[in-house]
């Protein structure tokens, strides 16, 4: 967990960086609950990713980041390092899975950052180890580094700031360090709220790690659900999110495609696959009645990709 103090001053300090985002009411007729959305695709990289990678940056000393950023990130993390390198005025590094959405490669670019495109294997392994051959400056990982998460974790102040009694939380589950952050701010505030995870069924290793008691491997199948759902879930998390999580929901890729079509429709807002699994648990029901917060992580989607399921392919 991360300590509530941590997150305080996180907000602090990126509170220049980063929009406020907005709570709103998604109104569905018969949906199974009263589901908010918490619209963190309207940040200015369009992903909540900015948060952790401000907190983490600023929180270096100028000397270790005097030779540029590097992060391994499927795109959304990487606009994020690539936003604050510019701010700073230092060269980015960005190691990306050769499934990358050209979207976020373009948007990593436009913002002056180096693409570097790997293998997937060779990708995760970097997610694993926390290193990249060859390339020089501060390594700024995804998921696992603590200020990132401390910085994830002023979502969940502001959610209980507008909503003060959520029945539940749901979450994407990616590397686990978006779940960890806002879980430790909701938990230390009101623990009584659950916190539910959401994955692409095409890779639900968190699911699979709270059956067995602990991380194993999963078939991984790619979709348009690219900054969600991995192969196992990181070691160096387990300990971390599994005392947080009250439970992690698998979701039909066709029904995530769904939830990219009725936000659309009904609050006019592009979301990413990994933006709409929240709202896709949500729902479907799988994440119960009462309030439940949906937290719509990112909206960096390929615009063919957005056509082809506003248009009714499955995703």
């Amino acid at each position: 967990m991360i300590e509530l103090a941590e997150i305080e001053a996180a907000r602090a300090r990126i509170a220049g960086s980063v929009v406020r985002t907005p709570l709103v009411h998604l109104h569905v007729a018969g949906a199974p609950a009263e589901i908010y959305l918490k619209l963190e695709n309207l940040q200015p990289i369009n992903s909540f990713k900015i948060r952790g990678a401000t907190n983490a940056v600023m929180l270096a000393p100028a000397a270790t980041r005097a030779e540029g950023l590097v992060t391994a990130s499927a795109g959304n993390m990487a606009q994020g390092i690539a936003w604050t390198a510019r701010a700073l005025g230092i060269p980015a590094t960005i190691v990306v899975p050769e499934h990358a959405p050209e979207a976020k490669v373009a948007a990593i670019e436009r913002l002056g950052g180096r693409v570097l495109k790997v293998p997937y294997d060779e990708w995760w392994n970097i997610i694993v180890t926390g290193d990249v051959d060859g390339q020089k400056g501060l390594f700024v990982h995804p998921v696992q580094d603590r200020e990132v998460m401390a910085g994830n974790g002023t979502i969940g102040l502001e959610i209980l700031e507008d909503l003060p009694d959520p029945d539940a939380v749901v979450i994407p589950y990616g590397g686990g360090g978006l779940t960890v952050g806002i879980a430790s701010a909701i938990k230390a505030l009101r623990p009584g709220t659950k916190i539910f995870t959401a994955e692409p069924d095409t890779a639900a290793a968190l699911a699979a790690a709270l059956a067995a008691g602990h991380p194993v491997d999963v078939e991984y199948r790619p979709s348009f659900v690219d900054g969600s759902g991995s192969r196992r879930v990181l070691d160096s998390m387990w300990p971390l999110v599994a005392p947080l999580v009250d439970g992690a929901l698998s979701i039909p890729v066709a029904e995530v495609a769904e939830a990219v079509r009725t936000l659309a429709e009904r609050v006019r807002i592009i979301a990413e696959g990994a933006g709409a699994l929240a709202p896709a648990a949500a729902l479907s029901g799988r994440a119960g009645t009462g309030k439940v917060v949906c937290v719509v992580s990112g909206g960096n989607i390929n615009l063919s990709t957005l056509a082809e399921i506003l248009g009714g392919a499955p995703g």
